[in-house]
């Protein structure tokens, strides 16, 4: 995952990549970028993803209060999803979503509302810090915050499982550890930070 700024704003990105066992039976390789504002909104995403047998690229923008969602199906060559959805103002995608999480300053047992959008559906996602804990990666051991992104289960995402987001407790505030615990067939997604620059 990559963060920077960019002409006033910021720009992000986000590699996904199945690996191992998963990778022979349903090989994913997705790439997605967000550009935002300098206040975190986000501003435009692009997703192109191959996902088993799936060849997708998605776009959408996020300008007067619309997020307009386009979908194409890149091995008909024909466009599959187009939406148009009303979001705040503000809002964020998954990645600028994460960078306002680090902005955030939410004790122990509290939560907030993040604004947050996929395109197609927009939601106030409550975001609860729930316990401190030492997070050891490759890079080495951190003092972190784990907070509870309710996202999953009708929320954002009609899937069912639960994101958590580790961010250390430093002025940094570091994502040293994400978990997604889906579903039993699905199992758990887990990244752990193995290199900062």
């Amino acid at each position: 995952m990559t963060w920077a700024p960019e002409g006033g704003g910021y720009t992000g990105s986000v590699h996904i990549e199945s690996a191992g066992l998963v990778s022979k039976l349903y090989r994913v390789n997705d790439d997605y970028r967000v550009s935002a504002s300098e206040a975190l909104c986000a501003t435009s995403v692009n997703i192109r993803a191959e996902e088993g047998k799936r060849r997708r690229d998605t776009t959408i923008t996020f300008a007067n209060g619309k997020a307009a969602y386009s979908e194409k199906d890149l091995l008909k060559n024909a466009v599959v999803l187009t939406k148009e959805t009303p979001v705040p103002a503000c809002v964020h995608d998954y990645i600028a979503g994460l960078q306002r999480l680090r902005t955030l300053r939410i004790d122990l047992g509290q939560s907030a509302q993040v604004p947050l959008s996929d395109g197609k559906k927009s939601a106030s996602v409550r975001v609860e810090a729930q316990e401190r804990e030492e997070i050891i990666t490759p890079v080495g051991k951190f003092k972190a915050m784990r907070y509870e992104v309710f996202m999953f289960n009708e929320v954002l995402v009609n899937k069912k499982a639960r994101l958590y987001v580790w961010l250390t407790e430093d002025e940094r505030r570091l994502p040293v550890q994400i978990r997604v615990k889906m579903q039993f067939l699905i199992g758990t997604i887990e990244l752990k930070l193995e290199k900062q620059e």
